[in-house]
């Protein structure tokens, strides 16, 4: 019985309480008096005193036996029982409001409560034992299993691998999906690699599931090797982003999916830049939705997007907080912080990523120097941005010279401002050499993702992962598997989630008060293109009826000649005198001669008469994907007459204009020599190209 205190009505009696040692000899003793008090007024007959402790006795001892409570404690409640009735009889008999009577009460009340303390310890003492048995035969059993397994792993690494290892300790995985064997290494040197390197070996003779692996790695010391077993292949199922959207902390880690064992692996991206792979089809825009998704739900970070493909990672993030014309909603912020969807806006993003960096070292030199550390302080307040660029990689190996231009500021950005916190996020369809054959992504981008579905072409995980053993494509054929590895994790096989079009709208409601803004020193850097990013004259395209920007459209000609003149566009004055003389040319050739028609234009009707077609040359043949610069070449050689030129001298004209390289040249020279279009005059160093209509014996056109 316990007490509650109310504001208004005072204490309240709780009687449904239990009694504990004190408030249970209180009450039987009150009893007892009671009883022989009212008792011996009434001349009630003793004999009814000990019936009704008898029945006690029987009751309580049914009860406690049916509780299997200990012999002790059914003695004293049996005690207890009887000490009362033999005191309330002999009470009646005498008189209970004696000295005698009264302080033999007091007497056996104290005694009762004694005995209901210490048992109730006992009781407590015993309740624990039986805990820890239990628990101690469950040990057993699972120390039957481990040690099975242990057996198992012993014979099974000296079989393939031919090294006796000493098995330390077995760790089952809650999730129960594998485990982890801690073994020591044989004396004489012998390396984790030695196990690390028989990987496919050791699951094929332990016939793990297809999608499970038995993978080695580094264990407390170099004499020790962890090797970590999956039993159950987590990697086809599809997993569902979780529905907590709870917030996120760069300097905690952003989960990007699960390991094997079914534990969420992070990435800790406040130095490190990130380089995901994967071909179509492997999940690679849903694991680019996920990272969006880790970003959105951070406190201490602002997300950039670049994608050249309409903006097509950004726009999920960034359409449900505008309304319906382009402008961000008061009640809701974007997903992410910037949106380019085009050369030009990917160019104004990433200046003023670079004038932040410039500025924050010089406006944050104090707050480091207080905080005593060389990298920026990330919090709320001055946030990191993180610009995520779908196939970034492929921009920075893209030969054309609006590529060239953006990869040159992506690297600088790389490469400047790792300690005022901008990093990025690039995606590539491939982990090949064109991607990784760049040092700054290499050094810089060691958060790496290889999403293969399977995927053999163009997927060298041994370039992505360079050390690490055992990695085949074939352990990871399913859609949004493959494998991550980061620099506190080593590369290992893992599943993204998939993250669908509803939870997307769902997180960017749910975290659309968590985002930080831009600091202000920051801001004032980045000047008014960051602030005007929501313009809707720089949003428009984001809506459903207007077409995407970003795309130069093709102008259309009333005839289906070729325009030369137009191929280069830089004032004369700014010319060599080659580049004036093969202008000069252009001209010529657009005003004096036609060029073929489009192959497949529409044919004259029957009939009607068309003006005769006059001698010229037909360039149509050219015309692929580079036929302005292949054509601007001809346009060189044509002009050069007589004299005739070389590769070098047409390459230099053409670097600026289309970046066009000598060894291309080289190939077209030869092409057109050995089609009779160019002639080859000389040889070695003197050798040049002589278009055939300038050629030594042949007849000048009239």
């Amino acid at each position: 019985m316990t007490t509650n205190t109310q504001a208004s009505t005072g204490p309240v009696w709780d009687w449904a309480a239990g009694h504990g040692p004190v408030t249970g000899a209180l009450s039987a003793t009150t009893g007892c008096l009671a009883v022989a008090t009212t008792g011996a007024a009434a001349g009630m007959p003793p004999g009814w005193a000990l019936a009704v402790g008898a029945a006690g006795v029987i009751g309580h001892t049914a009860t406690s036996l049916r509780d299997r409570l200990s012999a002790r404690t059914i003695g004293m409640r049996a005690a207890s029982w009887l000490l009362g009735a033999g005191w309330t009889t002999w009470a009646m008999t005498t008189g209970p409001l004696t000295w005698a009577a009264l302080g033999s009460l007091a007497t056996l009340g104290v005694g009762m409560g004694a005995a209901a303390r210490a048992t109730l310890l006992h009781e407590e003492a015993r309740e624990l034992e039986a805990i820890a048995a239990a628990e101690r035969q469950i040990a057993r059993e699972l120390s039957a299993e481990r040690r099975a397994i242990a057996a198992e792993w012993v014979d099974r690494i000296q079989r393939v691998c031919g090294i006796t290892v000493r098995v330390l300790a077995v760790e089952q995985w809650p999730t129960g999906t594998g485990f982890t064997i801690d073994a020591e290494l044989p004396p004489g040197g012998t390396t984790y690699d030695r196990i690390a390197k028989e990987s496919a070996r050791l699951s094929a003779d332990a016939r793990l599931p297809h999608g499970c692996t038995a993978s080695a790695s580094q264990g407390v010391d170099q004499g020790r090797v962890l090797i970590d077993v999956t039993t159950v292949n987590v990697l086809a199922a599809e997993v569902t982003y979780p529905t907590d959207y709870g917030p996120l902390s760069l300097h905690t880690g952003i989960p990007w999916g699960l390991r094997t064992n079914a534990d969420e692996i992070r990435a800790y991206l406040r130095e490190q830049c990130a380089l995901v792979v994967g071909p179509t089809g492997s999940g690679k825009t849903n694991m680019v939705h996920t990272i969006l998704a880790g970003f959105a739900r951070a406190t201490d970070v602002l997300t950039w997007v670049i994608d050249l493909n309409a903006g097509s990672a950004g726009l999920p993030w960034v359409r449900p907080a505008l309304d319906s014309s382009g402008q961000t909603t008061d009640g809701m912020r974007p997903g992410i912080d910037w949106l380019a969807a085009s050369h030009e806006e990917a160019a104004v993003m990433l200046d003023a990523a670079v004038r932040i960096a410039k500025h924050r070292k010089m406006a944050y030199q104090d707050l480091m120097s207080k905080a005593n550390t060389d990298l920026l302080p990330i919090s709320d307040r001055i946030p990191q941005i993180e610009i995520v660029i779908d196939e970034g990689a492929e921009i920075l190996a893209s030969s054309d010279k609006e590529s060239r231009k953006l990869a040159a500021k992506i690297l600088e950005v790389i490469r400047i401002a790792r300690a005022m916190g901008i990093r990025t996020v690039l995606t590539a369809l491939g982990a090949t050499g064109a991607v990784l054959g760049n040092l700054m992504i290499r050094r810089e981008a060691k958060v790496r993702v290889a999403l293969t579905g399977g995927e053999t072409e163009g997927m060298d995980l041994g370039k992505q992962f360079p050390g690490s053993r055992g990695l085949r494509v074939d352990q990871a054929p399913y859609k949004g598997a493959g494998f991550m590895g980061t620099p506190e994790s080593p590369a290992a096989l893992f599943k993204s989630w998939r993250i669908l079009p509803n939870q997307i709208r769902d997180i960017v409601a749910a975290t659309s008060d968590r985002h930080p803004t831009l600091d202000a020193t920051s801001a004032k850097a980045a000047g008014p293109d960051y602030a005007r990013r929501w313009d809707s004259a720089r949003t428009a395209w984001m809506r459903d009826d207007h077409p995407a920007t970003g795309t130069p459209q093709r102008e259309t000609g009333s005839g289906g000649g070729l325009n030369l003149s137009a191929l280069r566009e830089q004032p004369p004055a700014l010319e060599s005198n080659e580049d004036a003389l093969a202008r000069q040319f252009r001209e010529q050739i657009d005003a004096q001669f036609a060029t073929a028609p489009e192959p497949g234009t529409t044919e004259p009707d029957a009939g009607t008469e068309q003006p005769p077609a006059p001698a010229g040359l037909n360039l149509s043949a050219l015309r692929n994907e580079d036929n302005a610069a292949r054509t601007a070449a001809l346009a060189l050689l044509l002009a050069a007459g007589p004299e005739g030129t070389g590769a070098s001298a047409i390459a230099r004209a053409l670097a600026d204009e289309h970046g066009t390289t000598r060894q291309t040249v080289v190939g077209w020279l030869k092409t057109w020599t050995d089609e009779g279009t160019a002639v080859r005059v000389g040889e070695g160093t003197k050798a040049r190209y002589v278009h055939h209509r300038h050629a030594p014996g042949t007849r000048p056109e009239a």
